[in-house]
């Protein structure tokens, strides 16, 4: 079976996804993508990471990961909250449609099989 092409991000969810990562890139200390991508091991080019802050462009789970371990657990002296701003960009992203996960969790619940009839006891 041929692969199916993906169906485009709407322009608002890519502009959330993209707000999520400036959130995270300015607690993280950089005022400016320039800053960020000039620290070694970035994952992203500045103008990738221009164009996924803007809405122009949706990185893959794994950039967006990427992106995230690199801004709360690679950045010195950045303070111990941002952990949480962190996972709450994970969890933001990860209900958006552009990663299909709410398709998923849709999936595996149809997939689940019916509770079994059984016998139940009587309460005493």
């Amino acid at each position: 079976m041929p692969r199916k092409k993906q169906e485009p991000v709407g322009t608002d969810v890519a502009r959330n996804i993209g707000g999520l990562l400036r959130g995270l890139r300015r607690s993280a200390g950089y005022r400016a993508v320039r800053d960020a991508a000039a620290i070694p091991g970035c994952p992203a080019a500045q103008q990738t990471i221009y164009a996924y802050e803007r809405g122009g462009l949706v990185p893959s789970l794994k950039q967006f990961m990427e992106l995230v371990e690199f801004y709360a657990l690679q950045t010195e002296g950045v303070p111990e909250d941002i952990r949480y701003q962190a996972v709450a960009a994970l969890i933001a992203a990860l209900s958006t449609p552009a990663y299909h996960i709410p398709e998923v969790l849709d999936l595996i619940n149809r997939l689940q099989p019916a509770p079994a009839a059984g016998r139940r006891r009587r309460k005493r």
